[in-house]
């Protein structure tokens, strides 16, 4: 019963957290440009004006249109299930699967968005989708080639078993193999959660990719598809925390003190990250779109560098 109750714990967690994160980027990112910045509750506040606006459809749009963003938003419910967010140990069903199996869910997300923005029948939102496919054929390369290269380093996929090698094993955690790993995976959460200088969710049409999926949407829909956004962005964050660059904190035995301090160390791990985050987007200069190709083609050697290197180690 209380491997059930952590399970369910996990999910909240993600649930709950996710746009108190995005206040936090939002906010501070504000702040590093000398800006006031918006409430770290603000996103909290847009979900609820969202929830209670209307829904307006467009007349070409299909039952597709309807069911895209349950489904990103279910997809986003069923990822904490398999990964180490609040234990350090799997629970019931975190035997559904592996890494890759997550990111696969991820992935099916995104595909309905995709599938929505199209059945739309906008103009914008088939730019959107050819411009967020385009980019995910650069990236899911170098995502399945850190998935390997986890595997040559943990012989597993399992979350919870790199999570127990980097804690164990110092020698493991500062070898080259992991760190190439780790600038690897900062790169592709850069992409994937829409940080590098690219500024996608926008209203400027040169720029627009996320915004532009999601366009034609409103009410609750939007309100469903901004919030699985948000789970998202937690959800690379506890990867990249709790499986590849800050392993501590999770809770070895799932009592009460262990899972609050399993939250508190969250907070401070996602604070950590996400000010590295907000220091090197807003460090960079604006890139143009055909540029976006360059940081994932170092994504790409430094996943690469990272098989090499286990292979010579």
């Amino acid at each position: 019963m209380a491997d059930i109750l952590l399970q369910i714990g996990q999910v909240l967690t993600v649930l709950l957290l996710a746009p108190l994160l995005q206040g936090f980027i939002h906010r501070y990112e504000e702040r590093l440009q000398r800006a006031t910045g918006p409430s770290l509750l603000q996103p909290y506040r847009d979900l609820f004006k969202l929830f209670g606006k209307q829904i307006v459809v467009p007349e070409s749009a299909s039952w597709v249109f309807w069911i895209a963003p349950v489904v990103a938003f279910t997809a986003m419910l069923i990822v904490p299930l398999l990964i180490p967010v609040l234990t350090d140990f799997p629970l019931p069903l975190s035997d559904m699967g592996d890494i890759l199996g997550g990111g696969l869910i991820l992935t099916l997300g995104s595909f309905f968005i995709h599938l929505g923005a199209m059945d739309s029948g906008s103009s914008y939102g088939g730019m959107g989708v050819s411009r967020s496919v385009l980019i995910g054929i650069l990236a899911e390369p170098i995502l399945i080639l850190v998935f390997v290269g986890i595997t040559l380093m943990a012989g597993s996929m399992l979350p919870f078993v790199v999570n127990h090698l980097l804690v164990r094993q110092p020698e493991v955690y500062w070898s080259p193999t992991h760190l190439f790993l780790v600038v690897a995976f900062f790169i592709l959460l850069l992409v994937e959660t829409d940080r590098l200088p690219i500024h996608s969710s926008t209203h400027i049409e040169v720029y627009m990719i996320e915004e532009a999926r999601v366009l034609e949407y409103s009410g609750p829909l939007l309100g469903l598809l901004r919030w699985a956004s948000m789970m998202k962005q937690f959800i690379l964050y506890t990867i990249f925390c709790n499986v590849f660059i800050l392993p501590w904190g999770l809770s070895h035995l799932g009592s009460f003190p262990g899972v609050i301090g399993s939250l508190l160390a969250t907070v401070i791990k996602f604070g950590l990250v996400a000010v590295l985050v907000i220091v090197v987007e807003t460090a960079q200069a604006r890139l143009r779109f055909y540029r976006y190709q360059e940081p994932l083609a170092a994504a790409f050697v430094f996943a690469l560098l990272a098989m090499i290197a286990n292979q010579v180690r």
